[in-house]
Parts: structure tokens; C-alpha cells; sequence
């Protein structure tokens, strides 16, 4: 096969800081080539490089056998290099048709050719089965759509090689196979496509080959027919990954928190609660299974205090909750991993350390005064020893949350919310978009949590997940909980059919 992209001895640094070190990655035309690796293991940083966000401290960069220098990113588009991020880059005010045009270089002059513009997209969006509304605003459409228009703006723009970063990690499972056929189209029609996935399946089904980097450098490539799931794994971490298999907990102690039919907004079958009873024990771990947006982010705003319900009781410690607001249930020893780390679990422009004291400047060892005046020594100190004993991968806790890939940035959390000795602690699909090597971390930390007598609330749209961590089972459906069931010896058919509605 042909190769459209030759990437040779890139290295970039930080400081003293290397994110890449001596990588040599070759593309070849019409391929899905996965880009495989634990998280800070330079993938990211590679693929800055590629679309000119950054310039490589060493090495070239050939497209079609031309030495090329991409020194921003309106170059690499020019070059026919497109780049779907994780979070997508787009202008939510917006229509789906202007976000498509947005500083398209088709147009001369004042006027848009308005019509031209939207029968081209038209046809583009035919022919590669991308459907989208052109008149919707962003706000208006499902994430599954936005992606479709993030793919579709990079093939309006003449884009032949597409970077896809973590592209299923916000979909359904019918979102993804409309994915998956989309890539299969591109590719047969002579596209290349650089994968970057953490769910082995997923690479295992879609990859052409497979390149490993760990640490910032590449480990090798292979082809998909040549290995599986465990070789790719052990050559990820760089050692043997045993199975884990968690003891599991049968006499839990007594309830930290119980719901007794409770409702919220219970006509709202994907974003309600509809007399939902259950209990959650002290030093135990509650997995709650279920395909997503079937009142799973309810039930955890509620337990948080995010939300009250409209009926029903709520006890924490075995005493009537009166007032649903955050800060009381954290005043309750109730600690919160949520789903959006980005939007709900970090301020991004915070440092490192700002971030781990986040809930705690308010007590006497971080500050005097009742919290006006912080005690910067203590709080740096207490910093150096979370990140040491949380292992947060960052050049300095300085550094701004935003820049850590997502695995450090899930040990901030950990630390912040961990170090509160919690009485509850409710997991919202902690490990969701993490690799193998940080999600063992989360999972081994959060049953550090229930040996030291924390009840824990997992709530996971990951099946595995839940059979791997969960004491006990149960199975949401449209706000409403279909089954209880044992940690130990599962009946995963049973389970199955309860998460489907059955």
C-alpha cells in the first residue's frame, strides 16, 4: 500500500520534560491505523504535533514522500489533514451548516454562495452516509450528530488523512456502529484514518494496524491479525497484566445511605427517577448497570445533593436528609467522582495543587482567618505528598489541571475526594476514557475506600465494570430499578435482559 504520512525521530519536550521521544510512525493510504497507549503515553502530544498545535523539539514530518513543516493549524488542513478531537470543537450558537462553513477558504468576498455551499455538503454528506441537520443549532443535535458534523467540516475542507481522538467514548452503542460504517467508507474510498481508542474491542474490529507508544515512545506496530487483546495489553503497560479478581463483600455494615420510593420528575423516563428504594452499606460496593440516560446521572446528583426529590426519603447515616444542597452532604462525609471530569470534577484553569485543597481551604491546616488568609507552604506541601502517593504524572503541581491527560487528571479527584475519609463515595463512570493501567489504579483505590469502611455508590455504563467491582448489583431502566442481584456468581444473562427493559 501506498503511504501518505511518515512521521520520523519526533520528539518534544517540556522543559526537561519529554512527551515524545525518538517516535517513528508511518500511515498508509486507505488504512485505520490505532494509535494504543495508557494515558500520558504521548499519543496526544503526537497528534498536536501532526495538526501544528505543536512544533516537534526534533524530527520531520513527510506527507506523500514531501517533507512538509506544519507550523500551525490551518497548514495542516491545507495539507489534507483533518483532526475529530475528544471534545468537539464546536460553536454551540451556531447552525450545523455555518459551523460546517466557518472560515472556509472556498469563499471569496464579502457574500457566501449559500446554496453552492449547501449542495456540496449535501453531497459530501451522502456519499459517505454522514446525516445531519444543516439548520439545527449545535445545541439542538445529539453528541452522536455533533460528531458527524465534526467529521463532515473535516472532509468539506478537503481532509484525507482524519485523526479520530477517543471517538466513541460519548456514544451509544448504535452511535458507534454508524461510526464504525463511516470509517469503513472512507476508507474504501482511499481516506486513512489514525484511531486512538482505549476499548480493546474496538481496536481489535477496526484497526488495519496498531502502533503501542508508552512513556512517549513507540513500542511497536503490528498488524491486527497478528496479535490480541492480552499481547496488546501487557505490551501497553510494559508487564504482565494478571486478572484482577476482587473478593467480594457479602455483610456489609450498616446502611450509609437509603432511598425509599423516590421520585424525580418521574414522567422523564431517561432523565428521572421513578420509585427508586434502595440501600447502600458501609464498607460495600452498589454497581448500578444500565445502558446510559436511564436516570443513573439522577440517582447521583440526588445522593450529592445536586437535586431533591419531588417524593420519597433519603437518609444519610441513618438520619432524614432536610436540605439538598452539595455543601451539606459534604459536610455528611459524602464524596463525589462525577461523570464529566472536565465540567464537573476540576476548575481546568486551576493548578494541580489548587485543584487537591479544592474543598479544604476552608480548614485551619490550609488557612487562617476562616479561610481569607491560605497558609501557601502547608498547601504546597500537602500537594508534593497527594501527588506522590496518588502517583500524578505532571512536570510540576503548578502546572494547569487542563494540561494533564486524563488519567492524572482522575487522580486529582481521587486525592481530593479520597483524602476527605468519606462515609459515601458515589463513582460516576470513573474510569470512562481511561486506560488499562489507570483504571486498575481507580479500581484498586476505590476498594481501599470500602476496606476502610467507605460505602460506595458505581454507577458504569462499562458491563465488566460492574461485575469486576460490585458487591452487589442493580439494574436502572428508565428511572426505575429492575433487579437486584449478587456480586458474587452474577447471572450475567439475567442481568442483561433486565438492562434491556426485559
Amino acid at each position: 500500500m501506498e503511504e501518505i504520512l511518515r512521521m520520523e525521530h519526533i520528539t518534544k519536550r517540556f522543559g526537561e520534560m519529554y512527551a515524545n521521544r525518538d517516535i517513528n510512525l508511518t500511515i498508509l493510504k486507505g488504512e485505520v491505523h490505532t494509535l494504543l497507549g495508557e494515558n500520558g503515553a504521548g499519543k496526544s502530544t503526537l497528534m498536536n504535533v501532526l495538526i501544528g498545535l505543536y512544533q516537534p523539539t526534533e524530527g520531520e514530518i513527510y506527507l506523500n514522500g514531501q517533507k512538509v513543516k506544519i507550523d500551525n493549524p490551518a497548514k495542516a488542513v491545507q495539507l489534507g489533514i483533518g483532526m475529530v478531537h475528544q471534545h468537539f470543537m464546536l460553536v454551540e450558537a451556531m447552525t450545523v451548516f455555518e459551523n460546517i462553513i466557518l472560515g472556509d477558504k472556498k469563499t471569496k468576498g464579502v457574500f457566501i454562495q449559500k446554496d453552492a455551499r449547501r449542495q456540496e455538503i449535501k453531497a459530501l454528506a451522502e456519499k459517505y452516509g454522514l446525516e445531519v441537520q444543516l439548520d439545527k443549532l449545535i445545541t439542538e443535535i445529539s453528541v452522536g450528530e455533533q460528531q458527524r458534523v465534526e467529521i463532515l467540516k473535516a472532509l468539506y475542507r478537503g481532509a484525507e488523512l482524519l485523526v479520530l481522538d477517543e471517538p466513541t467514548a460519548a456514544l451509544t452503542d448504535i452511535e458507534v456502529e454508524g461510526l464504525f460504517s463511516i470509517m469503513e467508507k472512507l476508507t474504501s474510498e482511499g481516506k486513512s484514518i489514525i484511531f486512538i481508542s482505549h476499548k480493546m474491542r474496538e481496536v481489535l474490529r477496526v484497526s488495519d494496524r496498531i502502533t503501542i507508544l508508552r512513556a512517549g515512545e513507540t513500542v511497536c506496530t503490528l498488524k491486527r491479525e497478528e496479535t490480541t487483546g492480552q499481547e496488546l495489553a501487557n505490551l501497553m503497560i510494559g508487564r504482565e497484566l494478571s486478572p484482577s479478581h476482587y473478593e467480594k463483600v457479602t455483610t456489609p455494615g450498616e446502611a450509609v445511605v437509603r432511598l425509599e420510593h423516590v421520585d424525580y420528575h418521574k414522567e422523564a423516563k431517561h432523565a428521572g427517577l421513578n420509585d427508586v428504594s434502595l440501600t447502600i452499606g458501609k464498607g460495600e460496593i452498589v454497581g448500578v448497570a444500565g445502558v446510559d440516560g436511564n436516570g443513573q446521572s439522577q440517582l447521583a446528583q440526588l445522593i450529592t445533593g445536586v437535586i431533591a426529590p419531588d417524593a420519597g426519603l433519603v437518609d444519610l447515616k441513618q438520619s432524614k436528609v432536610a436540605k439538598f444542597m452539595p455543601q451539606s452532604f459534604i459536610e455528611e462525609g459524602v464524596s463525589h467522582i462525577p461523570e464529566d471530569r472536565n465540567k464537573m470534577g476540576l476548575i481546568g484553569d486551576m493548578s494541580v495543587k489548587d485543584n487537591i485543597v479544592l474543598k479544604s481551604t476552608g480548614e485551619p491546616r490550609f488557612s487562617r482567618a476562616g479561610g481569607w488568609l491560605l497558609k501557601k507552604k502547608a498547601i504546597r506541601d500537602y500537594a508534593l505528598e497527594m501527588q506522590k502517593k496518588y502517583d500524578i504524572r505532571c512536570a510540576s503541581i503548578e502546572q494547569d489541571a487542563r494540561s494533564l491527560s486524563g488519567g492524572n487528571q482522575q487522580k486529582i479527584i481521587l486525592a481530593r475526594e479520597l483524602e476527605a475519609r468519606p462515609d459515601v463515595l458515589i463513582a460516576v463512570h470513573p474510569t470512562r476514557g481511561l486506560d488499562i493501567g489507570a483504571t486498575r489504579y481507580v479500581h484498586d483505590t476505590m476498594i481501599e475506600a470500602r476496606e476502610a469502611g467507605c460505602g460506595v455508590l458505581l454507577i458504569s455504563a462499562d458491563f465488566d465494570e460492574i461485575l469486576e467491582m460490585s458487591d452487589r448489583i442493580l439494574v436502572m431502566f428508565e428511572g426505575q430499578i429492575l433487579g437486584e442481584y449478587a456480586g458474587t456468581n452474577p447471572p450475567i444473562e439475567e442481568i442483561s435482559l433486565a438492562m434491556a427493559g426485559k
